[in-house]
């Protein structure tokens, strides 16, 4: 199993970055593909999910700003990031969930948003 996580780096406030989590060796059929962050001293925390029937959820501090889509066949999930903020700055997780409650994590990629 693995999740190729990819995007990140490093952006003025204001800008854009677009994260990238391809997802292979799964057997499972997947149900939720999501996005978590942690900035240094802070708590894991959920940025956005999608399930596979496209209803997704995102954390307040994140709508208007952030879109998540996915790519069923590809098993890859999208995570469009615009407006960035400094408090955007945090290590990107993707995460998956199969239907039998399995839970897979990406190895993270470094989001770096200056003022």
């Amino acid at each position: 199993v693995q999740l190729q996580a990819s995007g990140g780096g490093l952006v003025q406030a204001g800008g854009s970055l677009r994260l990238s989590c391809a997802a292979s060796g799964i057997i499972d059929s997947i149900n939720l593909m999501g996005w978590y962050r942690q900035a240094p001293g802070k708590e894991r925390e959920l940025v956005a999910h999608i399930f596979s029937s496209g209803s997704t959820r995102y954390a307040d501090s994140v709508k208007g700003r952030f879109t998540i889509s996915r790519d069923g066949a590809k098993n890859t999930a999208y995570l469009q990031m615009s407006s960035l903020k400094p408090e955007d700055t945090a290590v990107y997780y993707c995460k998956v969930s199969t239907y039998r409650n399995r839970d897979y994590w990406g190895q993270g990629t470094q989001v770096t948003v200056s003022s």
